[in-house]
């Protein structure tokens, strides 16, 4: 029995077990205090399954968009210093230009208004 099998073979043993204890010891016992939403002590004042406002979510892509930008650029001290940095340089220009026009265009539709 090589390694990687034994260690396969022990992970899943591992996992198997400690699954059972975990169903097997756990106490199933709600209550109306434990199945309850909890908001800071305070009884619900409505449904916890309201929907949030699209907004919201506008304002999350709008952020990991710019983190992606952050992402993609920051290995570019290290790709300057390649044999041609002139396409480096095109391919940053590009996505800058590209998420800068994105940007406009969100703000000119108005998106980027909170209150209307």
């Amino acid at each position: 029995m090589n390694m990687i099998t034994f260690m396969i073979a022990l992970s899943l043993t591992l996992s198997i077990i400690l699954t059972t204890l975990n169903f097997w010891l756990a106490q199933m016992n709600p209550d109306a205090e434990k199945l309850s939403p909890y908001e800071c002590g305070f009884d619900p004042l409505g449904s916890a399954r309201s929907p949030f406002s699209i907004r919201f979510f506008l304002v999350a892509i709008l952020f990991l968009l710019f983190d992606l930008e952050i992402a993609l650029l920051l290995p570019l001290p290290w790709a300057i210093q390649l044999q041609n940095p002139v396409t480096t340089l095109a391919w940053t220009s590009t996505i800058i230009l590209l998420l800068t026009l994105g940007l406009v265009y969100e703000w000119i539709q108005g998106g980027l208004e909170w209150a209307e």
